[in-house]
């Protein structure tokens, strides 16, 4: 990009790294950077109090915690967040309680992503001193199949453009961001897949009515219930997709989480004012390669996973460790940098993408099998729920899935 095509436009600033985007992958990617000392700067659209106040995941794999904390960046969440290590499973009337701790020796750690998001911008900017400009407007990234990309946005104060030449752009700005947008469709195709429901998202300002998740298996649809913290509990109800939040009043809510998730000796849930209420097709799609010369896809702008097993998040965090790391062992190691984290960094990715995808689409047959209607699907759906409470294979192949533990990533 030229930028005297640009009268108004500041003399063009240099970075080692771009990064696009201020979510829990950008942030780590950019905390890593930082430490290490390699210069970086971070543009997100929107304000900080938003980014740092929106309502999202809350699961952290253990694994994930301890690369944060490696990183430096976990105190917080290691102080505050609850460790779970049972999840419990009602179907046919009855709770079944899955002890994933006792099969893995590991454990789910609870702490809702704005909190990690504030952790992480504090780091990266309050205490580690890095750039970040919030509430740029029309971001564009420009030559990333050249070795002389760079990056052009809209100051908010000024008015003016600004462009950033650099060494590497990480793209980390979401789905509906300008970096996945910027790879040519014939060269990146997009693989997707649509599950054909909606779930219902509520957050309740009501403490949870259990000590763990609960998966409501009924024949009217999923019911799940998350904790989020001992005031706030996430929920969720399966419904046709496309449906309207306004079509579900309080009244409605609550008695149809009290149908889907009963089971006999349960505690009765604990009713509250719901603050939020937002529908959700439940799709995902993955890009492949997720990378294109100097820029590198992380997160959603590189692949969705629905909610269905609680993946998005994690995936992120995996995705920004490799980046990171890749990106500071390359900007480093003198002029010739070591490059084979950055060659090897899309596949790498991958195959947990595809991994936790797959483990997805087993979980969504069984929170949604028993509510087709098809006699065949119902039938299957509960064998696999047996099969998780008599087979000590299947109970532990399961938790390895749903703690992320395996070995092979």
């Amino acid at each position: 990009m030229n930028p005297l095509l640009h009268p108004n436009t500041p003399a063009p600033q240099r970075v080692s790294v771009v990064v696009v985007g201020a979510g829990p992958a950008g942030l780590t990617v950019a905390n890593i950077l930082r430490r290490a000392g390699v210069d970086c700067v971070v543009l997100e659209t929107e304000t900080r109090e938003f980014i740092e106040q929106r309502p999202r995941a809350g699961v952290i794999e253990e694994w994930a915690v301890r690369a944060l904390e490696e990183r430096g960046l976990a105190e917080n969440l290691l102080q505050k967040a609850q460790r779970h290590t049972v999840c419990e499973f009602r179907f046919e009337g009855v709770q079944h309680r899955f002890f994933y701790s006792e099969l893995t020796g590991r454990n789910h750690y609870i702490y809702p992503q704005p909190l990690l998001v504030t952790d992480l911008v504090r780091e990266y900017a309050d205490v580690r001193g890095g750039d970040i400009r919030f509430g740029v407007r029309d971001v564009q990234v420009h030559d990333v199949d050249t070795d002389q990309p760079s990056v052009s946005y809209t100051c908010p104060q000024s008015g003016q453009r600004q462009v950033i030449h650099c060494d590497f752009v990480a793209g980390c700005d979401g789905a509906r961001g300008v970096t996945r947008r910027a790879l040519p469709a014939d060269r990146f195709p997009v693989a997707r897949h649509d599950y054909g429901i909606g779930w219902l998202s509520l957050l309740a300002e009501a403490p949870p009515s259990s000590d763990c998740v609960l998966f409501g298996i009924h024949q009217d649809g999923f019911a799940g219930q998350m904790p989020r913290s001992p005031e706030v509990t996430r929920y969720y109800l399966q419904c046709p997709p496309g449906d309207d939040p306004e079509n579900w009043s309080h009244e409605r809510v609550w008695a149809e989480l009290r149908r889907r998730l009963a089971a006999e000796g349960a505690p009765e849930l604990v009713e509250g004012r719901l603050i939020e209420k937002r529908m959700l097709d439940m799709h995902d799609y993955v890009v492949e390669p997720m990378a294109s010369g100097r820029l590198f896809l992380a997160g959603d702008a590189a692949h969705l996973v629905a909610p269905i097993a609680a993946k998005g998040m994690n995936l992120a965090l995996h995705d920004a460790f490799l980046l990171g790391d890749a990106l500071v062992a390359h900007l480093t190691q003198g002029a010739d940098g070591n490059s084979c984290g950055l060659e090897s960094y899309s596949e790498a990715c991958l195959r947990r993408v595809w991994d936790y995808q797959e483990f997805s689409q087993w979980l969504s047959e069984v929170y949604h099998g028993a509510a087709t209607g098809e006699p065949f699907r119902t039938g299957t759906t509960l064998a696999r729920l047996r099969r998780l409470f008599t087979s000590p294979v299947a109970a532990a192949a399961f938790a390895e899935q749903y703690l992320g533990t395996a070995e092979r990533y």
